[in-house]
């Protein structure tokens, strides 16, 4: 019943999809992306190539990923990755990626297309990361003997795995040749399920990821001109209610030389256009970048571009990660934590670890509203020794945390899951 359930979510996702195409540009690049997805894979990749093939969700999921692609380049240089996406908010971003010898979009699943993916691409390890379980793609897998791994797992007790109705999913798990898990409570999940065996604790990759960022970091020049001698607040991927909520702070006067940067989840036409319809004289980076404003300029920019989030965090006094003023909750607290920065957000992130985490060290200070946030700036700015608490807190946080992924490699070395 599990599987006739699953082949008719596919056809509904699969049709959905494609009607959606017609009017949302993410849909269309969904649908066009796996144009003749087939013919593009077996012309890029070779019959003689050892492939370890990497999939993941989104962009979020790549992050943690990303530091896996690259040790494994490392201690398995005569292997290719394959690295692949189901969303095009991951695959636009990434697609050139340089760790990468080839990013493509993950063929729909279904029996006929997970075989044929499986015979054209033969890998020699497959890694899943967090989410996302196809059943054939691991049904396939499992029966050619495949080793399967999926990494920086979490696992609550509302999710389906441990529901009455979940047996398919239960199934999909079992697969698996090794489930590393983020945190000891979902290795107990886990183990309700009975699955311990094939299970560890490994800790979250993100955190290698965000601390390998910090080390490597690359100054901005047009941000240290913007914010010269005052102190920020940086507010990463912002969505409307962050933004509208951030408007009320920095129009009541709380401090005139404070500077706000934010730089949002969208950067898209429409949106740039309502920012700079909130923030009145705001300046935008391209424009701050090209030379056509002054670095002195109004007290807020606003970034136009993408990929610059993780070090502009490094220039804030202060961070604002959006997200958790909408359902789907906060984004990434890692970025702006390992920076050593007070980490403030909205009151959706209980379904992130991270984020609880954060709050509990003390780093994180969640605000439920403009007028917390307030405070909470003013108390920041005016105790010394109240900032010095919760930015050390931020920093012991991120870095006591390290090692997922030495942790993960040691296990593919010691079972010897790849040849060199």
């Amino acid at each position: 019943m599990g599987v006739i359930l699953y082949n008719i979510f596919l056809v509904f996702l699969k049709t959905g999809i494609h009607i959606a195409s017609l009017f949302d540009r993410k849909a269309k690049k969904w649908v066009a992306g796996r144009k003749n997805i087939f013919e593009k894979l077996e012309a890029a990749t070779g019959n003689n190539d050892k492939v370890i093939w990497m999939h993941c969700a989104s962009l979020g999921e790549f992050e943690q990923g990303r530091p896996l692609i690259e040790r494994l380049s490392t201690h398995y240089p005569t292997h290719k990755i394959l690295l692949t996406f189901f969303s095009p908010s991951g695959y636009e971003v990434q697609k050139d990626y340089k760790g990468a010898d080839w990013v493509f979009y993950l063929p729909v699943d279904g029996p006929l297309n997970a075989k044929r993916f499986l015979e054209i691409v033969k890998p020699s390890l497959v890694i899943f990361v967090k989410y996302e379980f196809w059943f054939y793609y691991l049904k396939k897998i499992k029966y050619r003997n495949i080793p399967l791994l999926l990494v920086s797992a979490l696992f609550r007790k509302d999710m389906s795995f441990f529901k009455w109705y979940g047996g398919l999913q239960r199934k999909m798990l079992s697969r698996f040749d090794h489930l590393f898990v983020q945190n000891e409570p979902s290795k107990k999940m886990i183990g309700k399920i009975g699955l311990t065996d094939i299970c560890s604790v490994s800790g979250d990759t993100r955190f290698d990821r965000v601390i390998e960022i910090a080390e490597k970091f690359q100054p901005i020049p047009a941000i240290e001109q913007f914010i010269g001698h005052n102190q920020a607040l940086i507010a990463g991927s912002t969505w409307k209610e962050d933004e509208e909520m951030l408007q009320k702070v920095f129009s009541s006067g709380n401090d005139s030389s404070l500077k706000l940067i934010i730089a949002p989840h969208e950067i898209n036409e429409d949106h740039i256009h309502e920012l700079r319809m909130l923030f009145t004289g705001a300046v935008l980076f391209s424009e701050l970048a090209s030379g056509n404003q002054q670095a002195e300029t109004g007290n807020t920019l606003i970034i136009d571009n993408i990929g610059m989030l993780s070090r502009l965090y490094h220039y804030g006094h202060i961070a604002f990660v959006g997200g958790a003023f909408r359902k789907s909750g906060v984004h990434n607290v890692l970025e702006a934590a390992v920076h050593g920065k007070p980490v403030l957000y909205g009151p959706e992130y209980k379904k992130y670890s991270e984020a609880i985490e954060l709050v509990r060290s003390g780093g994180g200070i969640c605000v439920n509203d403009a007028d917390e946030c307030i405070k909470t700036i003013q108390a920041l700015l005016s105790d010394e020794s109240y900032y010095k608490l919760c930015a050390d807190s931020s920093f012991r946080y991120v870095w006591k945390n390290k090692g997922a992924t030495e942790r993960i490699i040691q296990f593919i070395q010691e079972k010897r899951l790849l040849t060199i």
